[in-house]
């Protein structure tokens, strides 16, 4: 069995939007209407960068998979663009006692590894502000 990025996004997606309390972007800025904030800033937008698969050994239906997103938090101060990328951080990296503190559950697969593997910081074009991030997430088969 292979990773679906798809699934693996959209849970990243969901996830983002439950630990910044933002609208979240696939791919573009959120739509007018999309939950719970729409396009108003701060947003985050969520890119797919690809990803490295390793297909299951011969005779083992499991695969894993490395796969990379991107994070762009967008607000209208540095501020506040850094203050919405490290939720997004705690997010991805953060942990209690129990586990992860913010659940990442692809349809198709599990999440057994997170981390951060590049963070560019703070740039400005205009008035917009962002901070970009990307997230390296290795994603297992189940049954």
């Amino acid at each position: 069995m292979t990773i679906n990025g798809r699934h693996v996004a959209l849970a990243a997606q969901a996830m983002i939007i439950s630990a910044t309390g933002r609208a979240c972007g696939y791919g573009s800025v959120p739509a007018p209407n999309a939950q719970p904030t729409g396009a108003n800033l701060p947003y985050t937008v969520l890119y797919e960068l690809g990803q490295d698969s390793n297909g299951p050994a011969f005779g083992d239906m499991h695969g894993d998979a490395r796969v990379l997103l991107q994070v762009t938090s967008a607000a209208t101060s540095a501020e506040l663009a850094s203050a919405l990328a490290d939720r997004v951080r705690a997010g991805f990296l953060g942990r209690t006692a129990s586990g992860w503190a913010f659940p990442l559950t692809p349809a198709s697969g599990v999440v057994i590894d997170r981390d951060l593997d590049q963070d560019d910081g703070t740039s400005v074009a205009g008035s917009v502000y962002s901070y970009v991030q990307r997230f390296a997430l290795t994603v297992t088969t189940v049954d």
